[in-house]
């Protein structure tokens, strides 16, 4: 844009326009930051944050363990560990001093993963922190400390995966399969099939609502996202985080895997990992 040209910059939803995206100064020289999982997949204290999908595989110890921890799984479900996450002692405060003194330059809690409970105030479904389980807006309470302490505050939406995340659960007797869960654990579909467009239209309003209610500046996203049907919803997704960060006069960035984005248009992600060969581009482990 020339210096006489008046017309606001704002992004297309197309790779041409989203290659005009550039990284933050402040991302780059950040170095650390913290990344938190914490939901009610934690409540057991057993296996990790996938409980929720092992919990129903009947291969697994944990499927095991949570029989012979809560019972039968038509009869004691994720579902019921919500009301466990009491988060009686969550101070968001005290949790952002502590990474303050830990040098930590950006903080990124999972708002949502794979199982389909937003830890934040969402309009889009009851199942969430700030109506069940802690019933406060956790996220919220969250970014607020850390903006105040002097951090770059961030989320993490799994949301895209939870299109099968749940699917062992279809296999036998549970909960799963009732009607009145479907909201929580739906769709539960088979992990190699395809989203449909009213799922990816779903995926792209709630993730849209994470950004205009809580205006993070890293926006960071699993694996899934790379899959085909997704890749027009990215480009509309990273359009409207990218217009909007021009509207709040800060820079922002999408962290993804693989190939999910084109270079150039998003920051690249390895997890547990790292790269073979030195990379030009800027990216995150």
């Amino acid at each position: 844009m020339s210096k006489n040209d008046s017309t606001p910059r704002k992004f297309e939803p197309t790779w041409e326009s989203l290659h005009t995206y550039e990284i933050p100064e402040w991302y780059i020289d950040g170095k650390f930051g913290i990344f938190i999982h914490w939901g009610p997949y934690c409540v057991p204290e057993y296996g990790n944050e996938w409980y929720p999908r092992t919990m129903y595989d009947q291969n697994t110890d944990v499927f095991k363990h949570h029989v012979e921890t809560y019972g039968p799984h038509a009869e004691f479900g994720y579902k019921d560990l919500i009301p466990m996450l009491t988060a009686e002692n969550y101070d968001a405060k005290q949790w952002a001093d502590l990474f303050r003194r830990s040098g930590a330059k950006f903080i990124v809690p999972v708002a949502e993963h794979h199982d389909g409970f937003a830890m934040y105030d969402s309009g889009f479904s009851d199942w969430c922190a700030a109506r069940m389980g802690p019933k406060r807006d956790v996220i919220g309470e969250l970014a607020d400390a850390v903006r105040d302490a002097g951090m770059i505050f961030g989320a993490s939406t799994h949301r895209a995966e939870h299109w099968w995340f749940m699917d062992e659960g279809r296999k036998f007797d549970s909960d799963v399969n009732a009607p009145a869960n479907a909201e929580l654990y739906g769709p539960a579909e088979p992990k190699d099939s395809t989203a449909s467009d009213e799922y990816l239209e779903d995926w792209l309003a709630r993730t849209c609502e994470l950004i205009d209610k809580y205006q993070p500046k890293i926006l960071w996203f699993d694996w899934w996202i790379q899959q085909p049907e997704f890749k027009p919803y990215l480009q509309r997704l990273a359009a409207h985080y990218y217009n909007r960060s021009l509207e709040w006069g800060v820079g922002v960035a999408i962290n993804y895997k693989y190939d999910a984005y084109e270079e150039g248009t998003a920051v690249l992600d390895i997890e547990r990992g790292q790269l073979a060969d030195i990379r030009d581009l800027f990216w995150q482990n």
